[in-house]
């Protein structure tokens, strides 16, 4: 399953050579094989679909000159960045027909987006990608649409802090979405992801996505997690008419007990996955490096 290749971001170019993933708690990065993280001071970065992430985007700018310094030449080099989740909207839509024409397809989607996204549509950025029928008689007779928004406040100062540092921010996508890259099943599996105070949890079904959710948490506690979780089995159960065939892990340092199926951490031949590098080894995957 090569989501990445599918929704490839906002904007689209060749692989670049230079990756970075921006969380809350730093930025993990890979260039010619050599992959790492540097962590960020508390209050550095916000993650939020509405306003500035970047409370000190100086301080960024600075880690980004640092961990990939300018090598004085005047064509900005090519770079992908992988946004927090919270960042952006993902949205799974259904259509009873799909218009053929790229130009009505997304005004289509923006309509269908407008009244679940915290901001105005008319100044956000809309990605989207038309997913392979999940079969089944109902199924087939649905267009399902994966939709990515995001406000283009946000968007803009985060691809300024990489133009100032000499990059293109060629490819933009975000985290979970580039880590779906690392599942590779059949069936319905739920991938659960923890990056600090958020939780993000995607429901799949073959190649398909059929479910997303971003949540905000307090302690991002055991507690807090199967109140997400919980419904998102019976979503399955009563929207899918299956179960969930196993939920995948990826960011946790504890175990989830009382769920009725198997669990597995996400993996990767890059390295282990964890909260803040994820979204980066899902990259990697997608483009055979």
């Amino acid at each position: 399953m090569s989501f990445l290749n599918q929704i490839t971001g906002l904007v689209k170019d060749p692989p670049p050579r230079h990756l970075f993933e921006l969380s809350e708690a730093g930025i993990a990065f890979s260039y010619a094989g050599n992959n790492g993280f540097q962590p960020f001071e508390p209050g550095t970065l916000l993650a939020s679909p509405v306003e500035d992430n970047l409370l000190r985007g100086e301080a960024i700018a600075s880690m980004i000159e640092r961990l990939a310094p300018s090598n004085g030449g005047k064509k900005r080099r090519p770079a992908a960045v992988i946004l927090p989740d919270y960042a952006a909207r993902v949205t799974v839509l259904d259509f009873d027909s799909f218009p053929s024409v790229p130009e009505e397809q997304l005004s289509l989607v923006r309509f269908r987006v407008k009244k679940t996204v915290p901001f105005d549509i008319d100044s956000a950025a809309v990605s989207y990608f038309i997913q392979p029928s999940s079969g089944g008689k109902s199924a087939s007779k649905k267009v399902e649409v994966l939709a990515v928004t995001v406000a283009l406040e946000v968007i803009a100062r985060y691809e300024a802090l990489f133009r100032a540092a000499g990059f293109h921010p060629g490819v933009v996508t975000t985290s979970t979405l580039a880590a779906l890259n690392l599942y590779h099943g059949e069936g319905v599996a739920v991938l659960a992801k923890l990056s600090g105070r958020v939780l993000s949890v995607a429901v799949l079904s073959g190649n398909s996505v059929r479910l997303f959710r971003c949540v905000t948490m307090e302690e991002a506690s055991t507690e807090e997690v199967l109140a997400v979780l919980h419904p998102t089995f019976a979503y399955i159960e009563d929207e899918l008419s299956s179960s969930a065939a196993k939920l995948i892990l990826c960011g946790f340092s504890h175990t989830l007990d009382g769920l009725r199926c198997p669990v597995e951490p996400l993996r990767s031949r890059f390295g282990t996955p964890g909260s803040f590098n994820a979204g980066l080894l899902g990259y990697l995957e997608s483009v055979g490096n």
